[in-house]
């Protein structure tokens, strides 16, 4: 399974949270997905089921890796609901919540680690099912979530994991263990030259 999160956004570059606001991709967001299409061509040229979140930045960013047309919109892809803390930096929260973090507490009004870990067990359970490669485009702390549990480790162990706007990332198997092969790698356009 391919993990690829969303091409940067005005809120990825400032640390804002960005759940279930809808915002679009930047310039640089946009050459990230067409540098990631690129990648994906020349690595996993026939994926067997092409899964995206429905909000704009990341259904934008599989549509711009060319694989719009073949992708199902999958309601569990989209990011941790936020709650309250929606367009909040850390720093701001921490100003009113000394000592937070999104994995130990959650936010008010808001998805619990653990809520997100059952949508993220929901699309392992549809990739594990599926006749090959799988190509999931999505957000940050869920990606995050998502290869926590596919380890075996619990929700919050996400917070274990880094990753960065238009990364991939594979998750795969070392014999009937399942182990993240490869994490957060960028795809440049430089790693694309003349394929």
């Amino acid at each position: 399974m391919w993990l690829i999160r969303h091409g940067a956004t005005k809120w990825s570059q400032s640390g804002q949270h960005t759940g279930r606001t809808d915002i679009p991709l930047l310039d640089e967001g946009r050459r990230q997905a067409a540098a990631v299409g690129h990648w994906l061509a020349a690595n996993v040229p026939a994926p067997s089921l092409v899964l995206t979140s429905p909000l704009r930045r990341a259904a934008e960013t599989c549509r711009l890796a060319g694989y719009g047309e073949h992708a199902e919109e999958c309601e569990d892809l989209a990011e941790w609901d936020y709650g309250d803390y929606e367009g909040r930096t850390t720093a701001e929260i921490r100003a009113h919540a000394p000592g937070w973090t999104l994995w130990a507490d959650g936010v008010p009004a808001g998805e619990r680690a653990a809520e997100v870990g059952r949508r993220a067990d929901r699309v392992i359970e549809q990739a594990r099912v599926a006749s090959g490669d799988v190509l999931v485009f999505s957000h940050g702390h869920l990606l995050r979530v998502l290869a926590a549990r596919w380890v075996g480790l619990p929700p919050a162990g996400g917070r274990l994991l880094a990753l960065d706007a238009g990364a991939v990332s594979e998750l795969g198997w070392e014999r009937e263990t399942p182990v993240v092969v490869r994490w957060n790698m960028p795809v440049a356009p430089a790693d694309v030259a003349g394929g």
